[in-house]
């Protein structure tokens, strides 16, 4: 470590006066100080460092591609009315096209998790990037074919998709743990998980312009090449801490000293499981209560997400009488809102923490006050004027996005010698929403005949990811790979 001009070995503990700081222009007033203060000094110096900023490069790339992931999922959402059109499909179809990607993501969740622990984030997430776009880009070409072969080759393609999509949050939440200390944990993973709404605010009016002035296949077509090109840009941005060639030892130092787990993105730094160990491990999980109440929570917080991505903007066109490129620029308000509470969300908890608060309620707070915002989407059902509707749908968004922790929750405390299983047992609740939501709300809106029953089912389900949180979770920690197994065996 250097303070100054002068150097002192990372094991030696430091110990200045007061007096001896002040020339050396320490952030802060320092009026006195004991031998027991002087932990809280070293950190202050610390932290007062110039440690560099690699980690932030680091997010940069895991939020460019979460925004183009994010974008494949709702390029059928921007498409569905002019496919349902083309190939003269009903609801109830459609919304079965919509949920395919959300059954081969969720039963891809686990053995993605594994590929991670098994062969490092690097890799495992490079190959998911360019293949889910090349599968992207092939959707295309469906209208090519009689109707119940493009339905066909539609839903497998979108199972196709889901599958390859798979590794990716699991990714993006072992690279923050393994790049973050604890206390900017909270900001980093709601910046990555707040890209899903920066994708609609930037994707959802040039997708509806697209497919106005060139056709829903070259939607599928330009973001798919993006894709392509963000993949080939991950291999020479993507390193583990100790393997970066351009990280500093001062900023590994720091993020290593505040919790980050340095060695957990190496490939073969976890246990070798075998398939019997890796089960074992998920039913510890399962058995938990605090993950037993935040999988649950997740799959609650993504009823809300997946309504947003496949049937608002078919809401806004046959409820509210809405042209598609009116729908498309429309959804970029309520998506705006969501990503400022998701990143806000992040930044307050982290507040918090820094506060003095306890990691409970410094991750809690934030989730229950949003998700509480998010019932508001109810209210749609009760007035006839648009702005209001998007008004309301902003409000429910933004509290949808201050709620959204669920992954820093998850940073915070997966075993680290499970941490890609751990986010994968994770997102397969949360994945499960991907599969009922479309379907549900396709029944509902063919049963009924309109969104009032959609927009309720909706607002429930935020009002039920507070119980999770409020009622089951507990108290927040991280657990231990051995306390999990000591579980069962007492």
């Amino acid at each position: 470590m250097t303070i100054g001009r002068f150097c002192v070995p990372r094991h030696v503990t430091l110990t200045i006066s007061a007096q001896a700081l002040a020339p050396m222009c320490v952030t802060g007033v320092l009026k006195e100080m004991t031998l027991t203060q002087a932990p809280t000094v070293q950190s202050a110096i610390v932290t007062s460092l110039k440690t560099g900023k690699v980690r932030y490069t680091i997010l940069a790339m895991l939020f460019a591609v979460t925004v183009i992931n994010y974008a494949d999922r709702a390029t059928m959402s921007i498409a569905g009315d002019s496919v349902q059109d083309q190939l003269g499909i009903s609801s109830v179809t459609l919304g079965y096209i919509f949920s395919a990607f959300g059954w081969s993501y969720l039963f891809a969740q686990i053995p993605g998790g594994w590929l991670l622990d098994r062969y490092g984030s690097k890799k495992v997430y490079c190959g998911a990037i360019l293949t889910w776009s090349v599968f992207t880009m092939c959707q295309a070409f469906v209208g090519n074919f009689s109707m119940g072969t493009a339905v066909g080759l539609l839903f497998l393609l979108r199972l196709l998709v889901g599958i390859a999509e798979a590794p990716s949050f699991p990714g993006n939440s072992r690279i923050v743990a393994a790049w973050f200390p604890t206390r900017e944990r909270g900001t980093a993973a709601a910046i990555f998980n707040s890209a899903q709404y920066f994708a609609t605010v930037v994707f959802a009016p040039l997708m509806g312009w697209l497919v106005v002035a060139f056709g829903w296949e070259h939607v599928f077509i330009i973001v798919g090449a993006i894709g392509i090109a963000l993949g080939l840009l991950w291999t020479k941005v993507i390193y583990s801490p100790r393997q970066h060639p351009r990280l500093r030892q001062a900023e590994f130092d720091y993020i290593q000293t505040g919790g980050a787990l340095v060695d957990m993105d190496q490939p073969d730094s976890g246990p070798n499981l075998s398939g019997a160990e890796q089960l074992r491990c998920v039913k510890f999980l399962l058995r938990n209560r605090m993950m037993l109440g935040v999988y649950f929570g997740q799959y609650f917080i993504n009823t809300i997400t997946w309504f947003f991505l496949t049937w608002f903007p078919v809401y806004l066109v046959q409820d509210r009488n809405m042209s598609i490129l009116e729908a498309g620029f429309v959804a970029a308000l309520p998506a705006l809102c969501g990503f400022t509470g998701g990143i806000l969300g992040g930044v307050l908890s982290d507040a918090l923490l820094r506060r003095g608060w306890s990691q409970t309620w410094a991750r809690k707070t934030p989730i229950i006050v949003g998700l509480l915002l998010a019932t508001l989407i109810v209210g749609c059902n009760y007035t006839d004027a648009s702005w209001l509707v998007v008004a309301l749908m902003s409000v429910s968004f933004f509290g949808k996005g201050l709620g959204a922790l669920g992954w820093a929750v998850v940073a915070d405390t997966a075993p680290k010698e499970i941490a890609g299983l751990s986010g994968g047992v994770f997102n397969t609740f949360g994945s499960l929403a991907a599969i009922t939501t479309p379907i549900v709300i396709g029944y509902l809106v063919n049963t009924h005949g309109s969104f009032e029953l959609a927009l309720l089912y909706v607002g429930l389900s935020a009002l039920l990811a507070v119980v999770c949180y409020v009622v089951v979770v507990g108290p927040i920690r991280r657990l231990d790979l051995d306390e999990l197994t000591d579980e069962r065996v007492g």
